[in-house]
C-alpha cells in the first residue's frame, strides 16, 4: 500500500487536463476543506473528488473486495466510504458543492467532458 499515491494519480491528471482544456482554472489539494478535494474552484465554491472505484466502494466491477484477508478489506473500504459521506455533508454545510468523478468513468472521455462541463457551468447547485 506504500506505492499507492494520493496525489497526481493517472485519473487525477486526466481530469485536470480535461478541465484545463475546457478553460477552467482550479487549485489543487483542497487543504482546509473536508476530505481534501482533488480540484477546487474557489470562486464557484465547487470541488471535485477523483475517486478510485476500489478504494471508495463504487458500485462497479472494479470495486470487488479481495478474497484474502476479507475482514480487513471490508472494514477498511467501508470506513473509506463512510468517511467520504461525512466529508460530503461537511462540505455542503460550508456552502460548497461537490462532484465525484469515478475511475471507471474516465474511459469515455466525451461523456466525461459533458459531465464536467455541465457541473462547472450550472449555477448555485449543491451536492
Amino acid at each position: 500500500m506504500a506505492r499507492i499515491h494520493s496525489q497526481d494519480t493517472k485519473p487525477e491528471l486526466l481530469v485536470r487536463s480535461v478541465v484545463h482544456r475546457m478553460g477552467f482554472r482550479f487549485r489543487l489539494g483542497g487543504a482546509g476543506l473536508p476530505g481534501r478535494p482533488d480540484l477546487v474552484f474557489p470562486r464557484m465554491k465547487k470541488v471535485f473528488f477523483i475517486h478510485g472505484c476500489f478504494w471508495h466502494c463504487h458500485n462497479c466491477r472494479r470495486a470487488s473486495v479481495p478474497t484474502s484477508n476479507t475482514d480487513f478489506w471490508k472494514k477498511k473500504l467501508s470506513g473509506n466510504a463512510q468517511r467520504d459521506r461525512q466529508n460530503y455533508r461537511r462540505l455542503k454545510a460550508l456552502g460548497w458543492s461537490y462532484m465525484v468523478v469515478w475511475q471507471c468513468e474516465l474511459r469515455k472521455e466525451t461523456w466525461l467532458l459533458l459531465k464536467l462541463k455541465r457541473y462547472l457551468e450550472e449555477k448555485g447547485s449543491c451536492g
